[in-house]
């Protein structure tokens, strides 16, 4: 946005606020002319277009009206509550794909590695896989253009390989070690987005889901995953919807009503213009008889609080973890001709105890979405009983649990943030990028024997030894993370088990890589001991 445009939207917001002598006074510095034009706009009802048309007419330079337009309307939505947007076109599309649970594309996963397209892994069924590329190949040409060592980003390699499905994308590939490229004419087509990043058995009983985001697939995904583990012997459950933002309502409530009784609250909406609604449990819930813990943290949200909250109030399981986010508004959406959008909040959230799930909130935005980092700063990570009890906000369970109100699920068991072995140097591991760049070139070094092995023999014989920590250490050194050997002796641990569970993952996927990772992970540590002693 041009400093001319930034600079008249604050007037804009004067002239809609100023009374008709302030505008007035204003007119007469302008001249006779614009005093005519407002006139002409004044019987209008709508301000916000006249001093709009009144800019585009008279302003000494050119400006973009439809700029400043979506601005404006940003800038008003933003004055309500934290969560009520104006959304462009092009955002509504971006942010409906993870929703829908597929887009359209080539369907690889990549990673940028030593400024070169690597494929992670090939999304079974998709364009790719039919063609034959496989894990570790090279992008190394898109449209016959150079896509290796010319500092290609992220957002640049989306850019070029989605597209509408049907349309063609023409690749060249580097496979090995061989100088011979491999040249591809890839069909795009709708390529599956997962919600349910993994399910296993932790052991004879217990079964572990991850959920990543409510979308309109997550339910189905959802069935599938509990089937199979129930084929498995599962009598527990464990799920784990920490680092959830949420997604949508109607995906939420159909996974509670799998745990609830026929007739039980799972939520219920209320606002100045909608009267309250309630949404119970229906009767062909299939895991009623499963016991359940369900985890969160400071970054479960929206529909991760309406499972929580539901699950808690009716008694059904134990939540563990930390006090989620407080997102608790319901959003009504509206689309404009050009397919842009507001979403305008219309009611709250309730659990069904009567807590409000929003937390509170002011004009300041930045003060809300610094709220959680504000929690770490008071303690509330780290010690129970630093999360705020107001006696005020006290609710009752059917069973007689206490239950706090305020914003957010707070957990029936805490959990403290684990930062045992969380030093800088681990930090810039990650951040360097070197620990993602060795877990590659390590199983693409031996690919072909990892290949042959199965996932349950590499967890139980593959050991991350001195030497390839040494090796780790040293192109971490290459590439820009200075030695700290007392940080690094303390992060040891941990090391060790990101290492493996990365090089896991690019063999196996993701369920490689969060059975070895979760090994280290006290929550789920601790929620599997529940089920053991009771």
């Amino acid at each position: 946005m041009s400093n001319r445009i930034k600079i008249l939207l604050p007037i804009i917001f004067s002239l809609l606020l100023a009374t008709g002598i302030f505008i007035g006074a204003k007119l007469n510095f302008s001249g006779q002319h614009a005093i005519r034009f407002l006139q002409s706009e004044k019987k209008s009802s709508d301000k916000i277009n006249s001093v709009l048309n009144f800019i585009e007419a008279e302003y000494v330079d050119t400006v973009n009206k439809t700029v400043l337009e979506e601005k404006a309307i940003a800038d008003l939505l933003q004055n309500l509550d934290p969560h009520s947007v104006y959304i462009t076109a092009k955002e509504v599309q971006e942010m409906r794909e993870p929703l829908e649970g597929n887009f359209e594309g080539i369907g690889i996963e990549f990673n940028i590695i030593k400024d070169t397209i690597r494929v992670i892994s090939v999304i079974a069924g998709g364009p790719s896989e039919t063609l034959g590329i496989q894990a570790g190949d090279k992008i190394v040409k898109i449209e016959g253009k150079p896509a290796a060592g010319v500092k290609i980003k992220n957002k640049d390699v989306l850019g070029k390989l989605r597209g509408k499905g049907g349309t063609k994308v023409n690749v060249s590939i580097q496979r090995g070690n061989s100088r011979k490229l491999i040249d591809y004419t890839i069909t795009r087509g709708t390529i599956p987005i997962y919600s349910v990043d993994v399910s296993y058995m932790l052991d004879k009983k217990t079964g572990y889901i991850k959920v990543s985001r409510f979308a309109e697939t997550t339910y189905e995904e959802f069935l599938e995953h509990t089937t199979d583990l129930r084929s498995k012997g599962m009598q527990n459950l464990i799920l784990d919807l920490r680092g959830n933002g949420g997604g949508l309502l109607s995906t939420a409530v159909k996974i509670c009503d799998e745990f609830l009784e026929k007739g039980k609250v799972i939520v219920y909406t209320e606002g100045k213009s909608h009267p309250r609604e309630t949404i119970t449990a229906t009767n062909r819930g299939i895991l009623t008889d499963t016991k359940l813990i369900v985890l969160i943290d400071e970054s479960s949200a929206s529909a991760s609080e309406i499972v929580a909250g539901a699950i808690q109030d009716n008694d059904r399981g134990t939540i563990v973890g930390r006090r989620s986010f407080g997102k608790g508004l319901v959003q009504r959406e509206t689309m404009f001709a050009d397919s842009s959008a507001i979403r305008l909040t219309v009611a709250r959230y309730y659990t069904p105890t009567g807590r409000c799930i929003q937390k509170p909130y002011g004009k300041d935005l930045q003060d809300y979405y610094s709220e959680e980092y504000n929690r770490y700063e008071h303690g509330e990570l780290l010690h129970a009983d630093s999360i705020p009890e107001n006696d005020l906000l006290k609710y009752k369970t059917p069973k007689g649990k206490i239950v706090y109100g305020g914003g957010g699920i707070t957990p029936d068991i805490f959990i403290p943030l684990d930062t045992s072995g969380r030093t800088s140097f681990l930090t810039d591991l990650y951040v360097k990028g070197s620990l993602n760049q060795f877990s590659f070139d390590y199983a693409d070094k031996n690919r072909k024997a990892f290949s042959k092995m199965e996932f349950e023999k590499f967890r139980n014989t593959f050991t991350v030894d001195q030497t390839i920590i040494s090796d780790l250490f040293e192109l971490s050194y290459k590439m820009g993370v200075k030695p700290n050997p007392q940080e690094s002796e303390s992060s040891k641990r941990l090391i060790k088990n990101l290492l493996k569970a990365s090089i896991a993952r690019q063999i196996w996927r993701n369920e490689g890589f969060y059975p070895i990772l979760n090994e280290e992970d006290k929550a789920i540590q601790k929620a599997a001991d529940l089920f053991n002693t009771r």
